[in-house]
C-alpha cells in the first residue's frame, strides 16, 4: 500500500507543470531576498526585481506574472524598511544607542544626511518616495526620520508609495528588458546593466565633479 501511495505522489508531481514549481520557489525566494536587501546593503534588490519581470514576462502567465513579482517586490521592500527603522528606533530611544542605528549612520555621510534632513524638513514623509528612487538615497533620509523622531505610523505612511514607485521602476526595467529579446537570458542581462548602471551613476557623478573642482 506504501508503494501505491509513493507511486501516486510521484504522478501526481509529474503532473505538476515545471513553470507552477518555479514560481512556488521563486515568488518566496525574492520576498526574502528583497526584505533582507533592504536590511543589508550587499544585495542588489533592483537587479533581483528586473530579473525577476524579465522571467515572468517571457511566461505564458503574462501579464499576472509580472504584476505578481510587482507585488511581491513592493510588500517585501516595504516590510524591510519597517523592520529596519523598528531597529533603528529602538536604537534611539536607547541611552547606549544600537549597531543597527551605529550601522545606519556609517552608511551615510555628514553631507548627505544634512541634506535628507533639510528635505525632510521642507516636504515631509513626500521625501521617501524620491530617496527610494535615488541611488543610496534611502539611508540618509531613513535616518534623518529616526533622529527627528518620526512615529513609525507616519514613516509608514510614506514609505508605501515610496515602495510601490521602487517595485515599479524596476519592474518596467525587466519589461523593457524582456520585449527587446525573444531569448529570457539576453533581457536580463540588459536589465542587471541598466541596474547597476543606476546604482553607479551617483558615485561616477560625484568623482567627475570632484575633478572638476580641482585647479
Amino acid at each position: 500500500m506504501g508503494h501505491g501511495v509513493g507511486a501516486a505522489v510521484a504522478a501526481a508531481a509529474g503532473q505538476v507543470p515545471p513553470e507552477t514549481t518555479r514560481q512556488a520557489v521563486g515568488y518566496p525566494a525574492l520576498f526574502l531576498l528583497v526584505a533582507l536587501g533592504a536590511l543589508v546593503p550587499v544585495i542588489p534588490t533592483g537587479a533581483l526585481v528586473s530579473t525577476a519581470a524579465v522571467v515572468a514576462f517571457h511566461q505564458q502567465s503574462l501579464p499576472f506574472g509580472v504584476l505578481l513579482v510587482f507585488v511581491v517586490a513592493a510588500v517585501a521592500a516595504f516590510a524591510g524598511d519597517m523592520a529596519l527603522y523598528w531597529l533603528g528606533q529602538r536604537g534611539v530611544r536607547s541611552r547606549g544607542g544600537s549597531r543597527w542605528l551605529e550601522a545606519l549612520r556609517g552608511r551615510a555621510t555628514p553631507e548627505r544626511l544634512s541634506q535628507a534632513q533639510r528635505k525632510l524638513d521642507e516636504h515631509g514623509v513626500l521625501v521617501l518616495v524620491v530617496s527610494r528612487l535615488v541611488p543610496a538615497g534611502r539611508i540618509p533620509v531613513m535616518l534623518a526620520c529616526l533622529l527627528a523622531r518620526l512615529p513609525l505610523r507616519r514613516f509608514a505612511r510614506g514609505d508605501a508609495p515610496a515602495c510601490l514607485a521602487w517595485a515599479a521602476t524596476y519592474c518596467l526595467i525587466g519589461i523593457l528588458g524582456g520585449s527587446l529579446f525573444s531569448e529570457p537570458w539576453k533581457g536580463v542581462a540588459l536589465a542587471v546593466a541598466v541596474t547597476l548602471l543606476i546604482s553607479a551613476a551617483p558615485s561616477v557623478w560625484r568623482r567627475l565633479g570632484g575633478r572638476r573642482g580641482t585647479p
